[in-house]
């Protein structure tokens, strides 16, 4: 087997890994239903094995592919921008949560946002500017705050609460 192409290779078989244990994880957890009755497995089975799928023709033209196509070989992993990903996406997680067994109560949405865009901006130091991410993060709580809480009229807490109970 010839490769020509290291990064379409690799990548396909992370599209195949991924969907196939999202439709796995989603099949063998919840009921899929039928396509006239769906229940909550159906649509999550539907994406991971469109994405296994696309990783296959990804991977299979990287393989079948005619010419070599001239890179470079696939780097080391890049551990930082998964970091600051990670904890972005756990700080927004806490935001709009709170941690009830150690008494923090939720800091809203707002909050939350902005600390997500700040958080994930360290991901790419090359491209950071402060002022870039305050104007993300100001464009993003607006359009969620529209959509999530006028539109949908979702109960997520805006900005800080003290809950009861």
């Amino acid at each position: 087997m010839n490769i020509k192409s290291q990064k379409d290779f690799f990548s396909g078989l992370m599209f195949i890994i991924v969907g196939g244990a999202f439709g796995w994880g989603s099949y063998s957890s919840y009921s899929v239903g039928t396509g006239a009755r769906m229940g909550p497995g159906y649509f999550p089975l539907l994406l991971g094995g469109l994405l296994a799928l696309l990783g296959v023709a990804v991977l299979l033209t990287s393989i079948l592919s005619r010419e070599e196509q001239a890179e470079h070989e696939i780097g080391s992993f890049a551990w930082r921008p998964l970091f600051f990903i990670l904890f972005a996406n756990l700080s927004f997680g806490v935001c709009l949560g709170g941690l009830p067994a150690i008494g923090l109560q939720p800091l809203g949405m707002i909050i939350g946002i902005f600390l997500l865009t700040l958080i994930s901006s360290y991901a790419d130091m090359h491209e950071f500017s402060y002022k870039g991410v305050f104007t993300l993060a100001i464009i993003l709580s607006i359009g969620s705050y529209l959509a999530f809480i006028r539109l949908l009229q979702l109960q997520i807490p805006v900005w800080p609460v003290q809950l009861t109970g």
